[in-house]
């Protein structure tokens, strides 16, 4: 019974310590970039705070490209931010990949 205790604590603390990450998580930005005219700031909660577009980005003739720079560069942050996110909560869970975790 003792045994099982123990076990519950360190559970317990293991929650603790992924949630705390998480939060942490939330706070952490990632920055992607585009043809160094497009830079997108995402959290480590995949959510966009900021689209910056330059100036000279913007040609009224070609507006696919500037589609495909905030793309890319959307894309570019978000993987940044997976890959801290997957690093940072796979210290909890050995590498294992847990739904809805993050």
């Amino acid at each position: 019974m003792n045994n099982m205790n123990q076990m519950m604590k360190q559970v317990k603390k293991m929650q603790a310590q992924m949630l705390k990450a998480q939060e942490e998580l939330e706070h952490k930005t990632f920055e992607g970039t585009a043809g160094g005219v497009v830079t997108v700031t995402v959290n480590g909660h995949k959510k966009v705070l900021s689209v910056d577009i330059k100036p000279e980005a913007v040609d009224p003739d070609d507006i696919e490209m500037l589609q495909d720079l905030v793309l890319t560069a959307i894309n570019d942050a978000l993987t940044k931010a997976e890959e801290v996110a997957n690093s940072d909560m796979g210290k909890f869970t050995g590498g294992m990949k847990i739904p809805g975790l993050f």
